[in-house]
C-alpha cells in the first residue's frame, strides 16, 4: 500500500474537500474512528482526550462528543483557549457540551485509556514548554494511549523525535499511512497501527502519484517468480557468488544457499584455490570453481549462462574485490554488492558510481547495513536527525545508479527513479551474525529469475523478515534457509497460487 509524506496527506485532504466532501466531514469520520478504536482498546472506564490546538485536536472533540453519546466517563483537556480553535477544530469543539479541564498535567487523573490529540503530523519545531511537561505526564501516567494520526512529537514524514514524544499503545490513522509509521524512531512510539477509511476516494491518489510503499506482497506479488510446470532449472537463472579465503568462506556460503532456496536454479562459488577444499567439503546443491584473478573471473563469465553475481560476503577488502566487482559490471551482469564490495570502494565510491552507470546492465543493488552506508555516502549519515531513512536511501539511489537497500529494523530500498519501500515486518532476534549474507543471497536468486532489480530487493527483505518470523527467537543464520520454504508457501497462499 502507497505510504504518503504529509505534504501527500495535505493533497490528499484538498483534493478529496475539491471533489465535494466537506473537510468537517472527514474530521468527523476521523474523529469516529477514533472513539471506535478506543473502545476496542478499553471497553470500560474513564477516557481522557488530551486535544491541541488544530485539526488533531478537533478529532479529539469528535470522538469525545462520541464516545460521551455511547455512555463513556469522557473528560477533555484543552491545549488553547476555547475561543481561540478556529476552522473544523472550532466545529468539532462546539459539539462538545461539557466543560474542558486546564492544560496542567496534574489534571489527567487516573484515566483507563488517554486519547492523545494534541498534535499532528506535521509538527515541525521541538517541543517545548507546558506542552513537553503535558508529553512526560502521558507518559508516565501508566494508562494505555491511543494515538490520533500520529504520537505527539513525531514529524510524519522524517519520523524524528522532536524532543520528546508520547509513547502509544495503538496509534490510528486514516487513509494511508506515513513514513513515520513505519520508520525507526517513530515507529517505536506508535504501538500497534490502526488504519482506518475516512471517505477520501482511492482515486486521488492518480493526481498525487505516491512512490513510497509498505514492503508487503500488495505491492510486489505481480513481481514474485513462481516456477512454471514446463520449466527447468537453466531457465530460473544461475549465480555465481564469490568466497573469501580459506579464513573466511562462511558468509559466501550462506549467501549461495541463500540464492538457492529463494529459487535460482543454478549456484556456483567461485573460490579461492586455498579454500577450494573447505568450500566443497561443506556443499552440497551449490557447486565450487576455482578462481583467484579478475582474469580468471571474468573467464567463467564467459559463460552467459551465469547471469547474476553475488560479491561481497566474506570476499575481502582490497584492490582484487574491486576487480572483481568491475569485471562483473563490465560483463553486463545482474549484480549484488555487500559488505566487502563495499568497504572495498570506501576510498573512491565515484569510481563504483560510475562503472554502474555505463553498465548496460541496471540490475544492480547495494545491501549496505548503518555502518557501512558512510563509507559510500559520508555526506548522508544518520547523524543530522531532521533527515529521514528514506530521504538519505533515495539519495544514495539517485547518486549510485544502483537500488540501494539500507539494512535495519525498518529496511528502507530505493531505485534512482525515486521508488522506495519500507519493511516493518522484521524481528527483533532477525540482528544476527550472517543474515545479512543469507539476505544477499535471496535477492541475487530473485535476480537470477529475471525479477528487476528494485522488486527483487523488496521481496528479498520481505522473506528474510518472515524467515526469521518462522526460525522463531534463538535464530541463527543457517535457520534463514531452512524457512525460506515455509514463506515461499505463504506467499503462494497470498497470490492464490497452488503448490
Amino acid at each position: 500500500m502507497e505510504v504518503l509524506t504529509n505534504a501527500e496527506m495535505q493533497r490528499a485532504d484538498q483534493l478529496s474537500i475539491a471533489a465535494g466532501t466537506p473537510g468537517f466531514k472527514l474530521m468527523l469520520s476521523a474523529g469516529q474512528a477514533v472513539a471506535e478504536a478506543a473502545n476496542a482498546l478499553v471497553e470500560e472506564g474513564p477516557i481522557l482526550i488530551v486535544a491541541g490546538p488544530g485539526n488533531n485536536g478537533g478529532d479529539g472533540f469528535v470522538a469525545a462528543a462520541e464516545l460521551a453519546a455511547q455512555g463513556r466517563e469522557v473528560s477533555v483537556i484543552l491545549m488553547c483557549e476555547r475561543d481561540q480553535l478556529q476552522g473544523d477544530a472550532a466545529s468539532a469543539a462546539r459539539g462538545w457540551k461539557h466543560p474542558v479541564l486546564p492544560f496542567n498535567p496534574q489534571a489527567i487523573g487516573r484515566p483507563a485509556l488517554i486519547i492523545d490529540a494534541l498534535f499532528g503530523a506535521g509538527l515541525s519545531r521541538p517541543v517545548e514548554g507546558e506542552a513537553r511537561e503535558m508529553i512526560e505526564a502521558i507518559n508516565a501516567n501508566g494508562a494505555p494511549v491511543l494515538a490520533v494520526d500520529l504520537p505527539s512529537g513525531i514529524n510524519g514524514t522524517s519520523a524524528a523525535v522532536l524532543g520528546v514524544a508520547v509513547n502509544a499503545t495503538e496509534t490510528v490513522t486514516f487513509f494511508r499511512k506515513k513514513p513515520a509509521h513505519l520508520l525507526l524512531p517513530g515507529r517505536m512510539h506508535c504501538g500497534r497501527v490502526r488504519l482506518a477509511d475516512i471517505g477520501i476516494e482511492a482515486p486521488v491518489l492518480d493526481e498525487i502519484r505516491p512512490q513510497v510503499f509498505e514492503n508487503d506482497p500488495d505491492f510486489w506479488g505481480a513481481a514474485f517468480p513462481v516456477p512454471r510446470i514446463d520449466g527447468h532449472k537453466y531457465a530460473r537463472g544461475h549465480v555465481l557468488a564469490v568466497s573469501g579465503d580459506a579464513a573466511a568462506t562462511g558468509a559466501a556460503r550462506l549467501a549461495a544457499r541463500g540464492a538457492l532456496r529463494a529459487g535460482a536454479g543454478l549456484v556456483t562459488l567461485a573460490t579461492p584455490r586455498d579454500a577450494l577444499a573447505i568450500n566443497a567439503s561443506a556443499l552440497t546443491a551449490v557447486m565450487v570453481r576455482p578462481v583467484d584473478t579478475a582474469i580468471e573471473f571474468g573467464e567463467l563469465l564467459g559463460d552467459q549462462r551465469y547471469n547474476t553475481c553475488m560479491i561481497g560476503p566474506g570476499a575481502g577488502i582490497g584492490d582484487r574485490t574491486c576487480d572483481l566487482v568491475h569485471t562483473a559490471l563490465s560483463a553486463q551482469r545482474h549484480l549484488v554488492l555487500d559488505a566487502d564490495a563495499l568497504t572495498s570502494f570506501a576510498a573512491n565510491p565515484e569510481r563504483l558510481f560510475e562503472s554502474i552507470k555505463t553498465s548496460q546492465d541496471n540490475a544492480v543493488v547495494l545491501t549496505p547495513h548503518e555502518g557501512e552506508f558512510p563509507r559510500l555516502f559520508s555526506d548522508l549519515s544518520n547523524k543530522h536527525p531532521g533527515r529521514s531513512k528514506l530521504e538519505r536511501v533515495r539519495a544514495a539511489a539517485e547518486r549510485s545508479g544502483a537500488v540501494v537497500l539500507l539494512k535495519g529494523p525498518d529496511t528502507t530500498i530505493a531505485a534512482p527513479d525515486g521508488r522506495a519501500t519500507i519493511a516493518a515486518n522484521a524481528p527483533p532476534w532477525l540482528a544476527t551474525a550472517g543474515a545479512g549474507d543469507v539476505l544477499a543471497g535471496i535477492i541475487a536468486g530473485l535476480l537470477a529469475q529475471g525479477v528487476p532489480a528494485f522488486e527483487a530487493a523488496s521481496i528479498g527483505v520481505w522473506m528474510h523478515g518472515e524467515a526469521a518470523s518462522e526460525a522463531g527467537p534463538g535464530l541463527i543464520a543457517e535457520d534463514l534457509t531452512e524457512t525460506l520454504p515455509a514463506v515461499h508457501r505463504r506467499i503462494y497462499n497470498a497470490l492464490g497460487v497452488e503448490y
